[in-house]
This record gives C-alpha cells, sequence and structure tokens, in this order.
C-alpha cells in the first residue's frame, strides 16, 4: 500500500506533481524585491464634482406670488421641498415656511431644530 497510486471507480490512476523549479539565490530575491517598488505613484482622483445650483436669496414678485398660491396646496411642506420646488435658498425656506404659518396658511405637524414638516391647513380641524 506504499505505492503512489490511487484507486479511484476501479482504475488505477498514478498521482503526477509537476517538475521541481529552480530555486532562487537569496541575493536573486533582494534585488526582485528592491526593484519592485520603482512603479508609478497612484494618482488621486479629484472626486466628483456636483454642479452649483444658484438658488435664490430674496423673493421677487413672481416668486412670491407662487410661494403663496403652490404651497399651501402641497400635502408635506418642508424647507427642503421648498428649495427643490421653488428653486430658494434654505434660510429664505425657513423664513416663508415662519411666514405662511403667521398667517395660518399652512399647519405644523413637526418642529425639530434641523427639520420642519408642516401641511396644508384644512378647512374643518379634526
Amino acid at each position: 500500500s506504499g505505492s503512489k497510486t490511487l484507486l479511484a471507480f476501479g482504475r488505477q490512476r498514478t498521482s503526477t506533481m509537476p517538475p521541481k523549479t529552480q530555486q532562487k539565490s537569496k541575493e536573486a530575491k533582494m534585488a526582485a524585491a528592491m526593484a519592485g517598488g520603482k512603479g508609478k505613484k497612484k494618482k488621486w482622483s479629484k472626486g466628483k464634482v456636483r454642479e452649483k445650483v444658484a438658488n435664490k436669496v430674496l423673493f421677487e414678485e413672481e416668486l412670491y406670488e407662487r410661494l403663496k398660491t403652490e404651497v399651501p396646496k402641497m400635502k408635506l411642506i418642508t424647507p427642503s421641498a421648498l428649495v427643490e420646488r421653488l428653486k430658494i435658498g434654505g434660510s429664505l425656506a425657513r423664513a416663508a415656511i415662519k411666514e405662511l404659518e403667521g398667517e395660518e396658511m399652512i399647519k405644523r405637524l413637526s418642529y425639530h431644530s434641523s427639520q420642519w414638516v408642516y401641511t396644508r391647513a384644512t378647512a374643518v380641524e379634526a
């Protein structure tokens, strides 16, 4: 049973190993290791550049009218929703929401320093 034959499904097969390759000398290995570090340095990408959006910082007459008509009809009113819809700045959106709430055109659902949630004011209060 010391022979190099394996019994596989009733057939005899001899296991073969690849021929031994010549071992490199220590000096050759060192030279190869030293030569490896002279590759090109990795260039860092500048990252993705988003296009700058020029949102308005003041209301113009026509934009103010849109605010008064469109926003009270929206189901979900947040500063970010106004920024998207009217293309205005965030601070202007917050000021607009305060004004609309003061005139009772919209109703507050949740107030948090970082995210305000309002909805349209309904005729009959629940």
